[in-house]
């Protein structure tokens, strides 16, 4: 009994000294909230598409990427399929990325996972999973997914598509890693809003998510007035780059890209258009323009950093 009052009359000073200090004249209103920070409406990220034809190979991309002050990156898989090969190992990797304060958004592969030929289909899928594997053990969620295959000729059936979409989201619950449709201008098939939407929704999955491109909306001809029917959930990661002047949709191409505010692009209506009050939108800044590697990799990646912070700045 008398260890239970003396815990009472503790517990009783306790409060008392507590409530006290809150009453003190000077205390009050002392130590207001801090207000939370506000979210980000963006994430940074390089695709390493920028500095690749510095040919630095996978670690010097990644370091020059972590070096200009990316937090965020998008590999390509045959960069990491090199170092792979060169003695490599994903657990490497991942402590690299680590090392370097780095995460990976996305990867930028080509398995023909949607093509008409079965056997070809077959080894494209097969291929993409092996991919996801890799890509889940570097702490990678997503990668691309585009019509690789099925460019040449037109005519591919959006709703076999469609259902090729939905058999690689299913891989992607068993890997961890979502692919991303990716819409390519260029390409006979899945070179407009259009088509990549109808696809997405008709593949009946709740992953089912878009990758699209400032560059590839205005090769493909597709109107900005039809980017807010995709709708927030769908987009977590979007290309920005930008485009000159007087280059005309139909024959524009990669290597014409250019860095954000250096083009014609619409790119703050592109911009306020998919950004998301529910969580940042990753911004993945993909050009492959040969003046560009001309320079100093270190330069081109901390120049297309401040251009995209300068683009989202009044955002």
């Amino acid at each position: 009994m008398t260890n239970l009052y003396t815990s009472r009359r503790n517990t009783l000073k306790a409060l008392g000294a507590s409530i006290g200090v809150a009453l003190l004249p000077g205390e009050v209103g002392a130590m207001p909230a801090a207000k939370p920070a506000p979210k980000p409406n963006f994430i940074y990220c390089l695709n390493l598409s920028t500095i690749k034809g510095h040919k630095l190979g996978f670690v010097k991309e990644l370091e020059v990427a972590s070096k200009a002050g990316f937090r965020s990156v998008e590999i390509w898989m045959d960069s990491l399929q090199a170092f792979l090969d060169g003695g490599g190992k994903l657990a490497e990797a991942r402590r690299l990325l680590d090392g370097l304060g780095l995460k990976v958004e996305n990867a930028i592969g080509f398995a023909q996972w949607i093509v008409d030929d079965d056997a070809a289909r077959r080894k494209g899928v097969e291929q993409l999973k092996r991919e996801m594997e890799m890509l889940s053990e570097i702490g990678c969620r997503r990668t691309a997914a585009p019509p690789s295959g099925a460019t040449q000729n037109p005519g591919l059936d959006l709703k076999r598509a469609a259902e090729r979409y939905r058999a690689i989201l299913e891989l992607g619950e068993q890997t961890g890693v979502t692919p991303q449709l990716e819409m390519w201008g260029f390409s006979q098939n899945l070179s407009r809003l259009s088509e990549v939407l109808y696809v997405a929704v008709e593949s009946g999955h709740p992953s089912a998510r878009l990758l699209l491109d400032v560059y590839h909306l205005y090769r493909g001809g597709s109107g900005l007035d039809s980017l807010p029917l995709v709708g927030k959930a769908a987009i977590e990661v979007f290309h920005v780059n930008d485009y000159p002047a007087n280059t005309p949709s139909a024959t524009i191409t990669d290597a014409d890209r250019v860095f954000t505010g250096d083009g014609v692009a619409p790119l703050q209506r592109i911009l306020q258009t998919i950004q998301n009050p529910e969580r940042p939108v990753v911004l993945s800044l993909e050009v492959f323009n040969k003046g560009y590697y001309a320079q100093d990799a270190l330069t081109v990646a901390q120049n297309g950093l401040a251009k995209m912070k300068s683009a989202t700045r009044n955002l």
